[in-house]
């Protein structure tokens, strides 16, 4: 599987009741958890004081990630993402700790 870099940014339509973002939100913990126990969510992060998170994510490419792994994400109506395809580089410290 291709890694990404994904940088997610999650704006809720204004009008939106508060009951059904907080039934998404609790949907996302767990389709979350389920993706990185299928290895599709390696990392995620949220920058402090910002409405986005940055995560390493797998799939076998772009198309798919975006449609099957981003898109079974219970918010992902709400969420616009940029997406960086990875490759390793000969230096990553981290290289020799997977082998």
């Amino acid at each position: 599987m291709q890694e990404f870099l994904v940088e997610i940014t999650t704006r809720v339509p204004e009008g939106t009741p508060a009951e059904e973002v907080d039934r998404r939100r609790a949907a996302e913990a767990v389709r979350t958890r389920e993706l990185a126990a299928a290895g599709r969510l390696a990392r995620l992060w949220r920058p402090v004081g910002e409405p986005r998170s940055i995560g390493v994510w797998r799939a076998a490419d772009e198309t798919e990630l975006r449609a099957e792994v981003l898109g079974s994400l219970p918010m992902w109506p709400w969420m616009t993402a940029v997406v960086t395809a990875l490759e390793p580089h000969p230096n990553d410290p981290g290289a020799e700790a997977r082998s």
